[in-house]
């Protein structure tokens, strides 16, 4: 009997050294313009060609503006890194997505929509937040360049096999908790290092009641409790999803591939390092009040009390406060905010722009509000377009942006000023994460919504309904 992360393992090991370092092959490696260069210069220093350049992916997303995309890149950092990634897939024949191609967008958004991520796959790209793949039922990770590097040349790379762990959720989620919700309150009560060591599998009933993108946010924030990865196990959402994408099989060969991802699940009696277990009932908004995604809370309630934090921690609990403006023990409903971030690869999808535009939709945002609306893609953006989302935000006061890693991040123009609050629908809230000073609080795309039309931070519960 196996589990799912076992099963997939297994397939893809190549051979095991002396002191147990596997030799794993990977199906696809996805490129960036930020972790790639150094990897690619050394295969030139070698004289090296890429092994399988068929299973290798470039997009860049993480320095590209979100403004005036048809214009030559200002910023000279970002303009060399972007243009070096063009160069590099030329020189080594490999697919590039590149500013205004249709496919382009975030990679952890690209690669799912267009079915170039599938079940089963061993999956790697030199970005943390590679586990958003895992939501199709691969085994997907973030890697170093050296590793980029490795991969590029070889179409293997060395691991050490992780502990397996199982989070299930169980119960029905309440009206308003989003899936981003579900992975701040895990997160919360997982603490930043909980699952360190570990490839986490969700199960339970809401991740089978989950859409695609749901569970891709959810595997998206594994990492941010200290996760190898997250997977979900393949079932009739996910072949629903991805039946008729751009790079899934067609015909015959469709029908034999979901014949074999329905085997792609953990057996019953598989044994599990660990297990934990959440109740849906216990979930509610979620937001986050310190500078790491560990300090989050229902938006409900009131900052923990210093004497409530381990002694230990003190010192850095009260740094973390103190860098954000707050107060042990407060609440922070009704707090101003300045900002509002909507995109990034855990909440750029379509169904987050629907869910923002569900709420604000015959509202107005709040004039002192900055909202930068970002989609995950092109294909998004073809999307809110196509639905006339567009519509409802302009009316309601929002300028759509073009795709990108935006204000998730800060690499590109769009930086959130020192002492300004963002509420933004990213993955981090370290110090300075989306410009030097910032101060950012991680929410799902309701409570972001509600920020942005109310001008505070507030419950979307008592607005959904106006």
């Amino acid at each position: 009997m196996k589990t799912l992360f076992e099963k997939i393992w297994d397939k893809h090991v190549v051979d095991t050294l002396a002191d147990g370092t596997i030799q794993l092959y990977i199906d696809r490696l996805y490129c960036h313009e930020v972790t790639s260069p150094q990897a690619f210069a050394g295969l030139r220093e070698r004289g090296l060609k890429a092994f399988r350049p068929a299973q290798i992916t470039c997009i860049p997303d993480h320095n590209i503006p979100t403004l005036h995309q048809d214009r030559p890149i200002e910023d000279p950092v970002s303009k060399n890194q972007v243009d070096t990634l063009e160069k590099n897939a030329a020189d080594f024949g490999l697919a590039y997505y590149g500013l205004l191609h249709p496919k382009n967008g975030i990679i952890h958004v690209v690669g799912p929509e267009t079915g170039l991520t599938q079940p089963g796959m061993t999956i790697v790209c030199g970005d943390s937040h590679t586990s958003t793949h895992g939501a199709m039922g691969a085994i997907a990770f973030g890697i170093g360049t050296s590793e980029v590097e490795m991969t590029l040349a070889t179409q293997c790379i060395m691991q050490r096999k992780p502990k397996t762990m199982r989070i299930t959720v169980d119960g029905k989620l309440r009206p308003g908790v989003t899936a981003k919700d579900v992975a701040l309150y895990i997160i919360s009560r997982m603490t930043t290092g909980g699952a360190t060591g570990y490839f986490v599998e969700y199960a339970g009933e809401v991740i089978r009641n989950a859409s695609m993108e749901e569970r891709l946010t959810i595997c998206n924030l594994s990492i941010e409790m200290g996760a190898r990865g997250g997977m979900i196990a393949p079932d009739q959402v996910t072949f629903d999803y991805l039946q008729d994408r751009e790079f899934a099989p067609r015909g015959e060969a469709w029908e034999k591939r979901v014949a074999e991802w329905r085997q792609l699940y953990s057996d019953p009696g598989a044994e599990f390092d660990k297990e934990i277990v959440f109740r849906a009932e216990d979930i509610e908004p979620m937001i986050t009040y310190g500078t790491n995604p560990g300090m989050g809370m229902g938006i409900r309630e009131n900052i923990p009390a210093l004497e409530s934090v381990d002694e230990a921690g003190r010192i850095s609990y009260k740094k973390s406060l103190d860098y954000m403006g707050f107060t042990a023990g407060e609440p922070v409903l009704g707090k101003q905010i300045d900002y509002v971030f909507l995109g990034s690869c855990t909440n750029g999808r379509i169904e987050d722009f629907r869910a923002f535009a569900s709420l604000v939709k015959g509202k107005k945002k709040a004039a002192h509000v900055t909202a930068w609306l970002v989609p995950g893609s092109w294909l998004v953006e073809k999307q809110i377009r196509a639905e006339g989302i567009d519509k409802v935000l302009e009316e309601a006061g929002f300028e759509l942006r073009q795709p990108g890693c935006s204000a998730c991040l800060a690499m590109n123009e769009d930086k959130i000023p020192a002492g300004k609050y963002a509420v933004s629908t990213s993955n981090r809230n370290f110090e300075g994460r989306q410009g030097p000073g910032a101060r950012t609080i991680l929410a799902g795309p309701l409570v972001a919504a509600a920020a942005a039309v109310t001008g505070v931070i507030a419950d979307p519960r008592e607005i959904i309904n106006d």
